[in-house]
């Protein structure tokens, strides 16, 4: 199955600004086959999940990091049929989206902090999704877990190595000469 990553921005939780459930619909319109992993990176993500739902997002992800109860966010993302993620910045304790991991589809690592792109790869992140496989391990849990945030043909091993199944690759990706080299390299 082929994936697009959609970053929302509202300008508040990150400093960038970016595009709303229009545009999502749009892509779907011209794109039907393709899966759209919605990466709502706002303040008040619950304002808007809806909106995106019926735009025609497949997963919809939210952060941890805003001041509000997820639990009733992931579980209204699956009410509307799609599926759910939560996502933590570099900064934030994996325990803190411990209590999740059963409600969730997807597990998004930010390995670099969220609002621009080009950063480069933060690797002490790698530890952090390490201990987030050994949960799903432990717990026979089925959610993907997915990085993003500098991933290029050179960490993208590490990334595996770490538990990584799901790979976001923005400005690696669009600045690589040789693109098939570089789908190659990170799909090994």
């Amino acid at each position: 199955m082929k994936w697009v990553h959609v970053d929302i921005m509202d300008g508040h939780f990150v400093p960038n600004l970016t595009f709303g459930p229009q545009t999502v619909k749009c892509l779907r319109k011209h794109a039907p086959n393709l899966f759209y992993d919605t990466h709502l990176m706002l303040s008040e993500p619950w304002k808007y999940v809806e909106a995106f739902a019926e735009a025609g997002s497949d997963l919809i992800s939210i952060h941890i990091e805003p001041d509000y109860d997820p639990e009733p966010v992931l579980k209204k993302i699956h009410d509307l049929g799609k599926q759910n993620g939560i996502v933590f910045n570099p900064g934030t304790s994996t325990e803190v989206i411990e209590p999740y991991l059963e409600q969730v589809d997807l597990v998004l690592a930010m390995t670099v902090q969220p609002g621009f792109g080009g950063q480069s790869f933060q690797p002490q992140v790698l530890e952090k999704v390490k201990q987030i496989d050994i949960w799903r391990k432990e717990r026979g849990l089925n959610f993907r877990i997915e990085v993003d945030g500098g991933v290029n043909a050179i960490n993208a091993a590490d990334c595996a190595a770490a538990g990584v199944d799901t790979f976001v690759a923005g400005s690696a990706y669009f600045k690589a000469e040789d693109k098939k080299a570089f789908k190659a390299a990170v799909t090994q």
